[in-house]
């Protein structure tokens, strides 16, 4: 193994958790890779609005994430476009492994993994991804342009992704199994004035229908009544939140009935010198100056642990004896 590929800090995960945490760590001057599979900016990218990252009034997703990419990059962050397919973690140092073979070594690991769309699990819902069925409004609320469409969900996402739909729509229904938003106040009363979005309370899908064209029709149950009915539509965006990236945590690890990580206040596992941060750590919200915050809390710490693991050693100048050939 060449000496490059051993590294203090390796960030799995490039969403605003991870590329605060690299920008950080360069700060730090430790030796850094970041590890990403697909865009920069991980699920900020989707959103049409952000109006709640300090510093910025109104900037949409993709600009916001931009910003963070070019900021980590200004240190000359070294970047990894692939996808990490397992992680070990080791006493001397841990062991990330990447889908192409090459495998990266480090004293440090930062996993910055999110989550990804939760699924509704009805008949339809899989075999319609794509032809009607969207996780995302900013990607394919252009192909909506002047249709009817259905959100389902009831948190903030729902509420953001229905409001940038009613822009486009000519009639968007959000379906929300409860008889109350737990959006926020501020987006709940814009959806409440917004004469283009009708709600359905306590109301569920229970299958989606489609034609050769795509989606025609969704069937909906009524919570309290448990009447059904059905409702043309042309497309069908599911918002009811995330499931935790979490297959790369090491066995053993805490984690909550949800899957998320249990970490202490540094961010760090009970494996010393691995970090789990924004989306996939158990805390009280989501949102994306926590996972920021979580960035900096991260390598913060891990520039403490890395120093003080390179100070312990023989020579703070060598390689473990195993890479250094």
């Amino acid at each position: 193994m060449a000496k490059h590929d051993f590294y203090d800090l390796v960030i799995i995960g490039g969403g605003p958790g991870g590329l605060s945490a690299a920008i950080y760590a360069m700060r730090a001057a430790l030796k850094t890779v970041l590890v990403e599979k697909g865009v920069p900016g991980g699920q900020v990218t989707m959103s049409d609005e952000v109006e709640n990252y300090p510093g910025f009034i109104h900037i949409s997703g993709a600009e916001l994430s931009m910003k963070f990419a070019q900021h980590a990059e200004s240190y000359d962050l070294e970047t990894i476009s692939q996808e990490a397919t397992a992680l070990d973690p080791g006493l001397e140092y841990h062991t990330v492994t990447l889908a192409n073979g090459e495998v990266l070594k480090s004293h440090a690991v930062i996993l910055a993994t999110g989550g990804s769309p939760r699924k509704l699990d009805v008949p339809g819902e899989r075999e319609f991804y794509g032809k009607g069925v969207s996780y995302c409004a900013t990607c394919d609320g252009f192909f909506f342009r002047g249709k009817t469409v259905v959100v389902v969900g009831g948190g903030d996402s729902a509420a953001e992704e229905a409001l940038y739909l009613a822009k486009l729509c000519k009639k968007v229904y959000i379906a929300h199994r409860r008889d109350e938003l737990r959006a926020s106040k501020i987006l709940q009363q814009r959806i409440f004035d917004d004469c283009n979005i009708e709600m359905l309370w306590n109301t569920v899908l229970t299958d989606i229908k489609a034609g050769p064209d795509g989606v025609e029709a969704v069937g909906l149950q009524d919570t309290v009544t448990k009447e059904t009915r059905g409702l043309s539509v042309d497309g069908v965006f599911i918002f009811i939140g995330f499931n935790p990236n979490n297959e790369l945590v090491p066995a053993g690890t805490r984690m909550n009935a949800d899957g998320l990580v249990i970490t202490d206040e540094k961010c760090e596992t009970k494996s010393p010198g691995i970090y789990v941060i924004g989306d996939l750590r158990d805390k009280f919200a989501r949102q994306i100056v926590l996972s920021a915050a979580d960035g900096c809390t991260a390598a913060l710490a891990a520039a403490h642990f890395v120093e003080a693991k390179k100070s312990a050693g023989p020579d703070t100048c060598e390689l473990p004896a195993d890479l250094d050939q």
